[in-house]
């Protein structure tokens, strides 16, 4: 591959992981739409927003659910990260 042809790769790539991006951002939200609508059934069961168990079941799910290149691990520490987020929704819209 000459330096044109790696160039024009380059940004092949990354308009590619600009897609990819796009969807993983809807994906995220509409999982904060379900979180909302957790939180709101909650609140009216008077149930508490931490679920320790749920989330444990979550982190697991995700960590079997990833083929690589991510190891489980690297995907356990992004959906925590996504885990307290929807926590936060969840607690706003319970709150409500």
């Amino acid at each position: 591959m000459n330096r044109t042809d790696a160039e024009a790769e380059l940004t092949r790539l990354r308009e590619a992981i600009d897609r990819v991006d796009d969807v993983l951002v809807k994906l995220l939200n509409q999982r904060a739409k379900y979180a909302v609508e957790i939180g709101e059934i909650k609140g009216l069961l008077a149930l508490p927003i931490y679920a320790p168990e749920r989330e444990k079941q979550v982190l697991q799910h995700v960590e079997d659910a990833s083929q690589g290149p991510l190891h489980g691990t690297a995907i356990r520490r992004l959906f925590e990260r996504i885990i307290d987020e929807s926590r936060r929704v969840e607690r706003e819209s319970a709150n409500a």
